[in-house]
């Protein structure tokens, strides 16, 4: 009788070894046959998660950034001198549209705003020197009869020159450096603005 009982017990633990294989390899259950909530998984973070790729600047972006500086400098400036010339107070600064710009446009805006920042300069000086519209006009007229207008025109052998004629004497007094008639149009019309405030047109006997 004992060989049998051995036999059938034999069979019994043959047949149960596969099916504790098969859910050895499924997930755990619970009461129900509903699955069981997974347990957390550790993540040690002193460990790589993995390969990290950093985007490298570009020749462009670092000439947008040197643009972008540059036209920020340009464009307070110009608030500086806006606000000086119309006698109120600056600009609120804000992050322009412009610094959105591709390079091409923001090169272009540069030149633009040191256009205008040379000629604010130019009228804050021509309101120094007093260049009011009563005073071209005056000056128009003695630099039509002295020269025709003419910045560079030189006469009496070398000694007048320029738009008004000044001599070398006449246009350091009035804080003229080098030649009269190598100087800019808009320098001899201040320094003649000067001279012609404080001496009136006495300067110009002929054509004052």
């Amino acid at each position: 009788m004992k060989a049998p009982l051995i036999a059938v017990i034999s069979v019994g633990i043959a047949a149960v070894a596969p099916a504790v294989a098969i859910s050895a390899g499924l997930p755990n259950t619970g009461p129900g046959g509903q699955q069981a909530a997974s347990a957390p998984v550790k993540t040690d973070l002193h460990q790589p998660i993995g390969p990290v790729t950093m985007k490298e600047k570009t020749k462009q972006d670092i000439r947008h950034r040197r643009l972008a500086r540059r036209f920020m400098a340009l464009r307070h400036r110009a608030d500086r001198l806006i606000a000086r010339r119309y006698q109120r107070k600056p600009r609120v600064a804000r992050t322009p549209a412009q610094l959105r710009w591709s390079n091409a446009a923001l090169a272009r805006a540069i030149k633009t705003l040191r256009r205008r920042i040379k000629r604010l300069r130019a009228a804050l000086r021509a309101e120094r020197a007093g260049l009011t519209a009563g005073v071209r006009a005056a000056l128009e007229r003695i630099a039509h009869c002295e020269s025709k207008g003419n910045p560079r025109a030189i006469g009496g052998g070398g000694s007048f020159r320029g738009k008004y004629q000044f001599t070398y004497g006449t246009w350091n007094a009035v804080g003229g450096r080098g030649d009269p008639a190598v100087a800019s149009e808009a320098e001899q019309d201040r320094r003649a603005a000067m001279l012609l405030r404080r001496s009136g047109t006495s300067p110009w006997p002929v054509c004052g």
